[in-house]
C-alpha cells in the first residue's frame, strides 16, 4: 500500500484491488488505513473503483465500521439500504458550510465513509477542515463562552424542513418520547402534528481516542444567520421568530452575533482543504476531529455515505 500526504494533512492512499475486488484489499489493509486516519483524521483511497452503494457498504465492513443509522436528520436524503444514504439534498448551486454531521445528537458517528459513485462535471468537492486548528485560531473569549456554556439548538418541525416522521424515523410520537428521554432532548407537541425541541450540547468536547480537545458542534451552521436573509424573513414572518426550523444560542440561551457566525465561519474556510473527487473514490473522515462541507456543482453527482463507530457525547444537557 502507498500513499501520498497532500496539503492540509490529507493522505491519499493508492489502492491496487486483486483479483477478490475493492472489499477484500479492505480487509488486507484495514489495520494501516485505520491507523492513518487516527493520524491524520481523513483518508482518501483512491483506485478502488466502488460502482455501487453496496459495494461502498463493502468496503466500509471490511475496514471494521460499524454501521449507525441517522437521526435527527436536518435535510432530506435517501437510503440505498440499512444505514447506508445518499448525500445530503441540498440546491447544487449552494454550499454547504462546514459542520460535523449529527454534532447536535447525544450519540453521534464517530467515523463517515463517503464512497463516489458519479464524480460532478465542475466542483462538489468534500472539502475537511481540522477542528482542532480551528479551536486554535478561534478567539480566546468566544471559546471559553461555549466551552462553559455549550450550545443549544432549538428545531421546529412543521410543513417546511425536514417532517418530524423523516428526523426520527417513526411515525409514533410515543417512539419519538422514548428517543427524546433517552437523548436529553426536550421536546412538545403542538397543533397540528408539529413538534418543537430544544438540546444543549458542548460546544468543545476531548476526542475519545486522543484526548485532544477539538470544536465540535454546528453553531454557526444551523444558526438563523447562515440562511439566506429573504428566507430567513420570509420565513419569520409566516412563522414568527420562534417558528423557524433550526436555530442556535449559547448554551443558557444568549444570541448569538452576527459576527460571531461570520467568525467561525473564516475559522472553518481557513482550514479547509480538500481534493477533487474522482469515480471510485472512498473517503473516510474522522467526523470527531474533522468537520466537512460541499461546494456548489454542475452536473450529475452521487455520493453514498455511512455513519459509523458511535460514540456517545455528555455535558451540557438540559434538566
Amino acid at each position: 500500500m502507498t500513499s501520498t500526504t497532500m496539503p492540509g494533512n490529507l493522505r491519499i492512499v493508492a489502492a491496487t484491488p486483486g483479483p477478490g475486488g475493492a472489499a477484500r484489499w479492505a480487509a488486507e489493509q484495514r489495520e494501516q488505513v485505520r491507523a492513518l486516519l487516527v493520524e491524520h483524521g481523513v483518508v482518501l483511497v483512491r483506485g478502488l473503483g466502488v460502482r455501487s452503494a453496496a459495494q461502498v457498504a463493502e468496503v466500509a465492513a471490511a475496514l471494521g465500521v460499524e454501521r449507525m443509522t441517522e437521526r435527527e436528520r436536518f435535510a432530506p436524503r435517501s437510503s440505498y439500504a440499512e444505514a447506508v444514504y445518499s448525500s445530503t439534498e441540498w440546491p447544487a448551486d449552494e454550499p454547504m458550510c462546514m459542520h460535523h454531521e449529527v454534532s447536535h445528537a447525544a450519540e453521534v458517528p464517530s467515523t463517515l465513509v463517503f464512497g463516489c459513485l458519479t464524480a460532478p462535471a465542475v466542483g462538489g468537492n468534500t472539502s475537511v477542515a481540522d477542528s482542532q486548528d480551528v479551536l486554535q485560531s478561534l478567539p480566546a473569549e468566544l471559546v471559553d463562552r461555549f466551552a462553559r456554556e455549550g450550545w443549544l439548538l432549538t428545531r421546529m418541525y412543521h410543513e417546511v424542513g425536514v417532517a418530524w416522521s423523516e428526523a426520527f424515523g417513526t411515525k409514533d410520537p410515543a417512539e419519538v418520547d422514548a428517543y427524546c428521554a433517552a437523548a436529553a432532548l426536550q421536546h412538545e407537541w403542538l397543533p397540528g402534528d408539529q413538534l418543537r425541541t430544544r438540546q444543549r450540547r458542548a460546544a468543545v468536547i476531548r476526542h475519545p481516542h486522543t484526548g485532544a480537545p477539538v470544536w465540535f458542534n454546528q453553531v454557526a451552521f444551523l444558526n438563523e444567520r447562515t440562511m439566506d436573509p429573504a428566507i430567513r424573513d420570509y420565513l419569520v414572518d409566516v412563522y414568527g421568530p420562534d417558528g423557524l426550523p433550526f436555530n442556535t444560542a449559547y448554551g443558557e440561551g444568549g444570541a448569538i452575533s452576527d459576527e460571531t457566525v461570520q467568525t467561525i465561519n473564516e475559522a472553518y474556510l481557513k482550514a479547509a482543504f480538500g481534493q477533487p473527487w474522482q469515480n471510485g473514490d472512498v473517503l473516510l473522515v474522522d467526523n470527531l476531529r474533522m468537520a466537512h462541507s460541499r461546494d456548489p456543482y454542475e452536473g450529475k453527482r452521487e455520493i453514498v455515505v455511512i455513519h459509523g463507530d458511535p460514540v456517545r457525547i455528555t455535558g451540557h444537557v438540559l434538566p
